[in-house]
């Protein structure tokens, strides 16, 4: 059955907002028919139970339990243990961010996960400019292309894709999940052209479905390579040729600060083949000053479209489509 399933439509997208809707309606209609005697009644849950385990069996295990260790320098949920996060919230980080990222290629230089070590750098200075945030973990595979005939960048070894509709749903249930812990702003980023349709289309379906509250938005502004290469001219960024790779200076240097290695940064000094589109990374020095200065400027431009689409109590209209893009 599932490789019928697989052969027929593995990349159509068919999921829409009512759908949507009837899913979440069917899992409350369960939920209660359950307890109603619909199925048989579990034990009684204790509702001090936390962390993993019974608040009878351990005290750490309880709801008010007092975290025995100092809070980490963090940002990152997942390298937080459930009494971080549940005390950062209390201490008023109630923002996730979501961000979504690829397995691609992206020419002889830059890993399959390019996207990720982006976001990996990113998603923590925004969080920390923003103050009140923390980064859900990555989201690194969202699609690619066909898989069966192969289209795009499937046709490329190491690319790891999935279908739209896959898509849409995983990120519902990141938001869901996020949303029934408390969170009361969730946003959504993504350093890949191919997964901004779907993070519009998720945001905006459960927030007409939850009413604002929490409020989720995508932040379209985020992915605008465009902008970049512009502001990065005044540092003396100029690309003089167009080698026609996925890759250009702007995101080989914003992996760069993130890990050296994700460009083999060592390896093509050596080779004396570190220049890209006519820009040459070769004076490493140089080269952190202006990933720096990239991770500034996204940070600033991506900050201040999540207040405005805070302000305006979900995802702001799309801006004008440009040029450029990794």
């Amino acid at each position: 059955m599932i490789r019928g399933i697989l052969a027929r439509a593995p990349h159509r997208v068919v999921i829409l907002g009512a759908a949507l809707a009837s899913a979440m309606a069917s899992v409350a209609l369960s939920s209660a028919a359950s307890a109603q005697g619909g199925a048989p009644p579990a034990a009684a849950r204790d509702p001090r139970n936390m962390g993993g385990g019974n608040c009878s069996a351990n005290p750490y295990n309880c709801i008010d339990a007092v975290n025995p260790l100092p809070a980490p320098n963090t940002v990152w949920m997942e390298e937080m243990t459930w009494m971080d996060v549940r005390d950062a919230m209390k201490a008023g980080k109630t923002t996730a961010i979501i961000a979504t990222g690829g397995m691609e290629p992206n020419g002889p230089w830059l890993v399959t996960g390019k996207h990720n070590y982006v976001l990996h750098t990113n998603c923590e200075a925004i969080a920390r400019k923003l103050g009140n945030a923390l980064c859900a973990p990555i989201v690194k595979f969202v699609p690619e292309g066909n898989i069966s005939p192969a289209s795009g960048h499937m046709v490329s070894p190491g690319t790891i894709s999935m279908r739209e509709e896959t898509f849409r749903m995983l990120l519902t249930d990141l938001v869901a999940s996020l949303k029934a812990h408390g969170f009361t702003k969730i946003i959504l980023i993504g350093d890949s052209g191919g997964n901004q349709a779907g993070q519009r289309w998720v945001a905006d379906s459960v927030t007409k479905i939850w009413q604002g509250a929490p409020i989720v938005a995508h932040i379209q502004e985020y992915y605008d390579y465009a902008s970049v290469a512009k502001h990065m001219e005044q540092f003396g960024i100029h690309q003089t040729v167009a080698e026609g790779l996925h890759d250009d200076p702007e995101i080989a240097l914003n992996m760069f600060i993130d890990d050296p290695k994700s460009i083999r940064y060592d390896e093509r000094a050596k080779a004396k083949v570190l220049t890209i589109n006519g820009v040459s990374l070769a004076d490493r020095k140089k080269a952190t000053a202006w990933a720096k200065q990239i991770v500034e400027f996204r940070t600033k431009v991506t900050v201040e479209a999540i207040e405005k689409a805070m302000a305006n109590k979900g995802t702001l209209p799309a801006p004008p489509r440009r040029t450029g893009g990794n």
